[in-house]
């Protein structure tokens, strides 16, 4: 009989990802709730969607008999709703508490200081909702300003004097609620001290400026056994333009590499993570050989699975099932098509537009064989206004994924910029658009 393993937020096309499993024949997959649920909500409970998982699952072990293993491949909330679920089940996860010590920001901070200062910037906490938030702020201009809980840089600000400061804050009162609301629901199943109870989940924590070239080490912990199966790097183009993109393996330095997984070994230790997979951003400053600590994420990344797929022959969420179902976990290496292979963002850097065109069928077709394997999703279609996408950062409209291998780091930058020069689109300005 097939085990039932369940996926919040699983799409369509993640399907094709988990056929490259060892035991994918033997394995039913199920996607619990889905993304617009899940990932793309403008306004939720996370309460509410505990309740919606539970029904979800009692409903489906009706029908298929068992529930045999409970993954996340998501931040925040499905991030928090999966271990809450595998204890009712049964299933191997990682403790709650250890789990919130990862996703919520100055928490994280604040345990990270304590076994790993050298990797942790200057930070404070800054309750956007004082009377005068400038009065909590310890740091020198500039510096980062940031909700405790947000989707990748959203309400994200760098901050340079007191005017950015203050209209920063203002805009934070605004939008801060949609996520910090249901990260106190969230939080509330926990016991919390003292300071994470004042610095709840609409607060903002400050932090030191920092640069350099970004490495991601992905790994488990099970049974007490530490382990990273990949590193991921971002490189740095020169010039101007923005060529956004994750590459797998990393190129980075093997001794800094080192120093991210010892780091990261040390911190998941000292907070009692346990049962569970992990992802790490580190910052690591060439020029002063500085690596710094960006922040930790308590699941397998669905941004690294067709990487994994395309070098190493299997996606990474293997490991994510094989501690669910008390097994050790581990990966094939280098059993891929490719050397090296990189998840790249399809960048729009202008103002807010309508969405006059996109690559044709053909056009991507072409591509598609000019560059065996590559795989290109687009988010947006004619008609839509880049304002209408969700989730994006403070910077940059991400208007599509491009995934490619090749057989260097200097042929994945090359095929990068083709694709980019080769997909058309047109973006017409809202002000033409409303005037029409």
């Amino acid at each position: 009989m097939k085990r039932n393993i369940f996926i919040p937020a699983l799409e369509e096309y993640q399907r094709m990802e988990l056929d490259t499993l060892r035991d994918a024949k033997d394995l039913a997959f199920h996607s619990l709730l889905d993304v617009e649920t899940l990932v793309e909500n403008p306004s939720f409970s996370f309460n509410q969607l505990l309740e919606q998982a539970r029904e979800a699952l009692e409903e489906a072990k009706r029908s298929v008999g068992s529930i045999d293993a409970i993954i996340a491949h998501w931040d925040f909330p499905t991030s928090v709703l999966v271990p809450i679920l595998c204890k009712e089940y049964d299933i191997p996860a990682p403790p709650l508490a250890s789990v919130l010590k990862c996703e919520h920001k100055y928490w994280s901070r604040l345990e990270q200081s304590k076994v790993i200062p050298e990797h942790v910037p200057q930070f404070c906490s800054i309750d956007p909702f004082a009377p005068d938030p400038l009065d909590e702020l310890t740091l020198e201009y500039p510096f980062w300003l940031k909700p405790v809980k947000a989707f990748s840089s959203q309400l994200g600000f760098k901050i340079e004097n007191e005017a950015q400061f203050h209209a920063a804050i203002e805009e934070i009162r605004q939008a801060i609620q949609h996520f910090g609301d249901p990260f106190n629901e969230a939080l509330a199943h926990v016991d919390l001290p003292d300071e994470i109870k004042q610095a709840n989940g609409n607060t903002c924590i400050a932090e030191q400026l920092i640069a350099g070239v970004q490495g991601a080490p992905e790994g488990t912990v099970f049974q007490g056994e530490f382990n990273v199966h990949g590193v991921f790097d971002q490189p740095k183009d020169e010039g101007e333009a923005l060529f956004d993109r994750l590459e797998y393996p990393s190129s980075m330095p093997e001794r800094i590499q080192r120093q991210m997984i010892a780091a990261s070994k040390q911190f998941l230790e000292h907070i009692g993570f346990d049962n569970g997979c992990f992802n790490a951003e580190f910052m690591w400053d060439e020029e002063n050989d500085k690596l710094w600590l960006v922040e930790f994420n308590t699941r397998i990344s669905q941004s690294h699975s067709e990487m994994f797929v395309m070098v190493d022959g299997m996606s990474n969420h293997e490991v994510a099932i094989d501690i669910a179902l008390g097994e050790r976990p581990s990966m094939p290496n280098r059993l891929g098509p490719f050397p090296v292979a990189a998840k790249c963002i399809i960048p729009h850097e202008q103002e807010d537009a309508i969405v006059k065109r996109v690559p044709s069928e053909q056009e991507l077709d072409e591509l598609k064989e000019r560059f065996p394997g590559i795989q290109i999703r687009l988010d947006i279609e004619p008609g839509m206004r880049l304002s209408e996408l969700l989730n994006q950062d403070s910077f940059t409209y991400h208007i599509g994924t491009i995934i490619l291998g090749a057989d260097s780091h200097e042929e994945l930058r090359t095929r990068y910029h083709e694709c980019l020069e080769a997909l058309r689109f047109e973006f017409e300005p809202t002000n033409v658009a409303a005037e029409a």
